[in-house]
């Protein structure tokens, strides 16, 4: 399935001619032109498909992803797959899957479509996706498209279309074995049991590498066993159901087809080697409920009446166990914490369509649950109350999540209520512009020292006080006599003040420089300072009205959530309320069906009783030579089990419909 999704990610960007006739295989790289588009890209590689999916719809509600529309509802599309939602992903691939989509991601998108319809039992949807595939797709997808195609016919009843779809069927070897056995089911439900032979013989003796093929195997052989009893044939049963596996998940069934095909034979010896076997395993097992009876009934046909009437009271022994048992199975489904048990040791694992429960709970009703848990209806409203255990936590943590928001919303209103009235009290000081009024001052002060070449203003505080000492000197001196010693110090002041004159004019251009830019940038900072000004007066007013807008979107989400945790928790209890029913009903038709052999076997028993004590009668009244009356004739013999019409073959399997490799 992801390889769809990932196909939906890189392909919808090539969409020019060229593209249409690139290899589906090899795909163009696309190139992320949005930020949240790349987001939802990063969940969805982290195999979080949830998360991608939530992600990608808000992003398309705020217009958020621009260069990304197209792809974005084709990874939707894929990405309801994945989660099982298949008519949300049906809607979005009729809308967007046209010719400007490559085809093989076209035909790959129809075909998982296919799949999940087929599973979920829409099988009119399924036959719709799959004439919606145009051309041949690589080898082994092409292969699974037609199989799966001949399983929907198939289960419409057509059998003929099926019939004509497999025998032309050229695919893998890998699903060579899938398609003979497919094409010998329809040639069986088709009535034509000695076409249907040759393909169910072959897939059953055939070399099995792997489990699943070996189930495959036993599958077929039973398939033809049971197909030849309703032929009347045991004879060619025998063969088919011999070669079932003794430790398989069919030899149950074969077992007691064995017997069955033994005992229409008049072999009754025979038949009780295979049903004394299968007697011996677990009763849950519908085949070995009837190999209860079965065997009995074998020793009743031998005239091993001791024999049979103690095999007889040990079936109802056994029945009547073990519909105590449903009973309490049954009470401890219908106290409705059945699901919490089964889930507890798999609310971490992974959501969706692929998840798969992988143990069930050590409880006394677990053993019951196995064979409820093999029926589709089951495993697929599992599925549906799985996810909603999970979209409940979802919702949960979101509610949190609002919870968080709302404080955040509250302390910052606190906030601006305590900074409010220093907000105030700065704006209204006019800081900004004494500053900038006085920038304008040192900016006229900076020109006239250029103007003036003023150095000593530039000097350091030293070189400015040195330089206004020798002005004071220079002053007084001026002012003093011509006297030889005033004549020396003018010499000497006149020195001094050369070399202060000299630094201070070798660093003026420099200082000169070093003010100029640092009233440029005292400048810039009164420009960001006026900026930030702005910014306070227009938040000052827009905080509030801002702060109240959040707010009501979180409150109206919260309402939304609360809203929608109470439909999801109804619609969880009315699926927890369905799964229970379903298994209840389950466990009492099991009830139904061991209270039916129950009574066989109790008449059965009666009847040899009977039998017995006018066999005794009439052999005392012939013994002491009295005249008794004809003895009535013997009641019927023992009863037999129930000889059930052997059930139709097997469905046929379909191809994986797991998660293809990345």
């Amino acid at each position: 399935m992801r390889a769809l999704l990932l196909a939906a990610v890189l392909a919808l960007p090539a969409c020019a001619p060229s593209a249409r006739r690139h290899d589906a295989e090899k795909l163009p790289v696309t190139r992320i032109r949005d930020l949240h588009y790349g987001d939802a890209l990063f969940y969805f590689y982290q195999d979080e498909d949830f998360a991608a999916l939530t992600r990608l719809l808000a992003y398309e509600h705020w217009s958020r992803v621009p260069h990304h529309v197209e792809e974005a509802q084709l990874l939707e599309g894929g990405l309801y797959l994945s989660l099982g939602m298949h008519n949300e992903a049906g809607e979005r691939f009729q809308r967007l899957l046209t010719n400007d989509v490559p085809t093989g991601v076209r035909n790959r998108a129809w075909f998982y479509v296919a799949q999940v319809w087929y599973a979920r039992g829409y099988l009119d949807k399924a036959d719709a996706a799959l004439r919606k595939v145009n051309g041949r797709m690589s080898p082994e997808l092409e292969a699974q498209k037609e199989l799966l195609f001949g399983n929907v016919l198939m289960h419409e009843g057509r059998y003929d279309e099926a019939i004509r779809l497999l025998s032309t069927w050229r695919g893998p070897q890998i699903w060579s074995a899938y398609a003979r056995f497919n094409l010998g089911v329809a040639l069986v439900r088709n009535g034509r049991l000695t076409d249907a032979e040759p393909f169910l013989t072959g897939v059953g003796s055939m070399f099995a590498a792997t489990p699943e093929l070996a189930a495959l195997k036993d599958r077929a052989n039973l398939a033809l066993g049971f197909a030849s009893l309703q032929a009347n044939q045991p004879a060619r049963a025998r063969p088919a159901l011999a070669r079932v596996r003794l430790t398989g998940p069919y030899s149950n069934k074969a077992l007691l087809g064995i017997g069955w095909a033994e005992a229409a034979l008049g072999d009754y010896q025979g038949a009780l080697t295979p049903w004394l076997e299968l007697r011996s395993r677990d009763v849950l097992d519908a085949a070995v409920q009837e190999s209860y009876l079965a065997v009995p009934y074998a020793f009743s046909k031998l005239s091993a009446n001791a024999q049979s009437a103690e095999y007889y009271e040990s079936a109802v022994k056994s029945f009547d166990t073990e519909t105590g048992r449903l009973d309490e199975a049954i009470a401890r489904i219908e106290k409705g914490d059945m699901l919490e048990r089964v889930l507890a040791k798999d609310l971490g694992a992974r959501y969706g369509w692929f998840w798969q429960l992988k143990s069930l709970p050590d409880a006394p009703e677990s053993r019951y649950l196995y064979a409820v848990l093999a029926g589709h209806d089951f495993q697929e409203g599992l599925k549906n109350y799985r996810d909603l255990v999970y979209l409940n936590g979802t919702l949960e943590r979101w509610g949190d999540s609002m919870g968080a928001f709302q404080d955040m919303i509250e302390t910052r209103e606190r906030a601006y209520a305590e900074r409010l009235p220093r907000a105030d009290a700065l704006l209204a000081s006019g800081a900004v512009e004494k500053l900038q009024q006085r920038n304008v001052t040192l900016a006229n002060e900076l020109r006239t020292i250029e103007t003036q070449r003023d150095m000593a203003a530039l000097g350091t505080t030293a070189e400015r006080e040195q330089w206004a000492r020798v002005r004071r000197v220079e002053a007084a001196l001026a002012a003093a006599p011509d006297t030889p010693e005033n004549a020396d110090l003018r010499v000497r002041l006149a020195l001094v003040k050369g070399v202060l004159q000299f630094r201070l004019h070798d660093a003026f251009n420099a200082r000169l420089w070093q003010e100029h830019r640092g009233l440029k940038d005292l400048s810039l900072a009164l420009h960001e300072a006026q900026s930030r000004w702005i910014r306070v007066e227009r938040d000052r007013k827009s905080v509030p009205t801002n702060t109240g807008e959040f707010a009501a979107r979180v409150a109206a989400l919260k309402q939304r959530i609360d809203t929608l945790e109470v439909r999801l928790a109804a619609t969880e209890q009315k699926q927890s309320v369905f799964l229970a029913r379903l298994a209840a009903h389950e466990l009492e038709g099991q009830k139904d069906r061991l209270a039916a052999y129950q009574v066989q076997a109790r008449f059965a028993l009666a009847s040899m009783y009977d039998r017995a004590a006018n066999a005794d009668t009439t052999q005392k009244g012939t013994e002491g030579g009295s005249q008794a009356a004809p003895a009535t004739p013997p009641p019927e013999e023992a009863a037999a089990p129930p000889e059930q019409a052997p059930p139709p073959p097997e469905e046929a399997p379909v191809p994986k419909a797991t998660e293809p490799p990345r």
